[in-house]
């Protein structure tokens, strides 16, 4: 069992009930900065276990059992419960925009004003966004002015295509090609451009890509 299974399951549980991390702290009765990135390592970069507590409040205010939490930290993709009826308009600015401050908070998640919508295939996740290609950096697998939808509560495994955001503030995607403790690789989509390698503690956030309209 790794630090990054358990929040990542935390994090698809919040999802599937259309609530950001923190939002899914406040209705569990916790701190709302209880699930946040900053509160998941040590001062020294080391992983941090939620309490026992804190998940055993989750359970009661979501009404989610043990066993469904630990097929989600296991790599389930989501939670076996009915779901809600997807989403057909999502969230959608430029990938150059997403770059910029004001758009995403700081796990991640779609914010602030200024984002279109799009009508595109419905999504589960209450928190999916869309993102409109511009450029050629990401040919030939997404060409200018193709949508991708991106989903936070997707778990990420080696070999998806990610959308990740640098703690420099570069929005790219790419796919993930190794992900270890202390190291994040992501190789580019078109071969003209160079691969790239990150501290782990570099990369704020990254979500997986989901869908594209093409």
């Amino acid at each position: 069992m790794r630090h990054e299974d358990i929040w990542r399951a935390i994090d698809t549980m919040a999802a599937e009930h259309g609530l950001s991390p923190s939002g899914l702290a406040r209705k569990a009765g916790l701190d709302p900065t209880s699930f946040n990135l900053s509160k998941r390592r040590t001062g020294d970069g080391r992983g941090r276990w939620p309490s026992t507590e804190s998940l055993a409040k989750v359970f009661l205010a979501t009404g989610a059992k043990l066993e469904d939490f630990t097929a989600l930290v296991m790599g389930a993709r989501a939670m076996p419960e009915a779901r809600p009826k997807g989403r057909n308009k999502i969230p959608l600015i430029g990938i150059a925009q997403a770059g910029t401050e004001g758009f995403f908070d700081d796990g991640g998640y779609p914010a602030g004003a200024g984002w279109d919508e799009v009508e595109l295939p419905g999504t589960a996740d209450a928190n999916a966004y869309a993102l409109s290609i511009s450029g050629d950096s990401m040919e030939p697998v997404y060409r200018e002015g193709d949508s991708i939808i991106v989903s936070p509560a997707a778990p990420v495994r080696v070999g998806d295509r990610v959308v990740a955001r640098t703690a420099r503030g570069a929005v790219m995607a790419k796919l993930l090609s190794r992900r270890t403790a202390s190291r994040i690789e992501l190789t580019s989509l078109n071969s003209a451009y160079p691969d790239l390698r990150f501290a782990a503690q570099e990369i704020l956030w990254m979500h997986r890509i989901i869908w594209a309209s093409q």
